[in-house]
């Protein structure tokens, strides 16, 4: 089951038709030849600060935006259109950081059809995802281990670290013969899907010795993701929100500092009133 994202109230900047000569299409004579290409876009941003201050420093100014767009058609070639519209949203987003999601529409009116036609195009619209995930290590130094992985979210240039909560000494939850574990929990923005973000954070856990031996059993390292914006999502290897969050400390006192009114989709509960209620159920020596 996958529930819409909720569209934020953001004006836009456009630009439509940028003519852009480049390079791009199955046909050999369409990748040696060039031909002319229109590009609209449509990037949505908070412009109040800029509007209130009158600053062009504190909107995205539209003339680079074009530049961009220009430099990185021309200095790229792709067959498909498809892939030219994948690769220039994520090159926008990760290139204008006040961006929350593009539009973006490139047209070819010599597309190689053989009927009479305008133009054909392909539209592609990506946005910027928060996502809220939980950290915990009770192996080695495991404390080196959360915040060398926390650089390690920061360094993927899809996915950046927006605030993190202080590391906190709680018990082990589920199999309770092991050491004690240190928790944080980490806001983050990303390019990457839900699948994406969930192979790339195995990833981290694999590069600092993650083991699955026995279940909820110690671990050099475990990155949850809790919450994809307000996605509610399914299926054989991941569940969002994180299926049972609700009854873990570690996960909720760490989240209730940084994101205490997030809201959870299903439970339709803070993450602060769940960890209120939690807090009622648990005593001290369970924390």
């Amino acid at each position: 089951m996958v529930q819409e994202r909720n569209e934020r109230d953001y004006s836009l900047i456009r630009i439509k038709d940028l003519k852009v000569f480049a390079h791009h299409g199955v046909l050999e004579e369409e990748t040696v030849n060039g031909q002319d290409f229109y590009v609209c876009v449509d990037a949505y941003q908070n412009i109040s600060p800029a509007a209130t201050l009158d600053e062009l420093v504190l909107t995205t100014d539209y003339s680079d935006l074009c530049r961009h767009i220009n430099t990185f058609l021309t200095e790229n070639t792709f067959k498909l259109l498809e892939t030219a519209v994948e690769e220039l949203c994520k090159s926008l987003l990760l290139k204008y950081s006040l961006i929350e999601s593009v539009v973006v529409e490139i047209k070819k009116p010599q597309a190689p059809i053989g009927l009479p036609v305008e133009y054909a195009s392909v539209v592609r619209k990506m946005c910027r995802h928060r996502a809220l995930l939980s950290l915990g290590s009770n192996m080695e130094d495991r404390e080196k281990h959360l915040k060398e992985a926390i650089e390690e979210l920061d360094a993927e240039p899809a996915t950046g670290v927006v605030r993190i909560s202080s590391i906190m000494e709680t018990l082990p939850y589920g199999y309770k013969e092991q050491d004690k574990f240190m928790n944080c929990a980490v806001e983050v923005t990303t390019l990457l899907s839900p699948r994406e973000l969930l192979i790339f954070t195995q990833g981290i856990e694999q590069k600092h010795g993650r083991e699955r031996k026995i279940h909820w059993g110690p671990r050099t390292l475990d990155i949850d993701i809790v919450f994809y914006d307000d996605l509610v999502y399914g299926d054989d290897v991941l569940q969002i929100p994180h299926i049972d969050m609700q009854n873990r400390y570690f996960v909720l006192k760490p989240l209730s500092e940084i994101e205490p009114g997030y809201r959870h989709p299903l439970l339709d509960k803070t993450v602060i009133q769940l960890l209120f209620e939690l807090e009622e159920k648990i005593s001290d020596a369970d924390k």
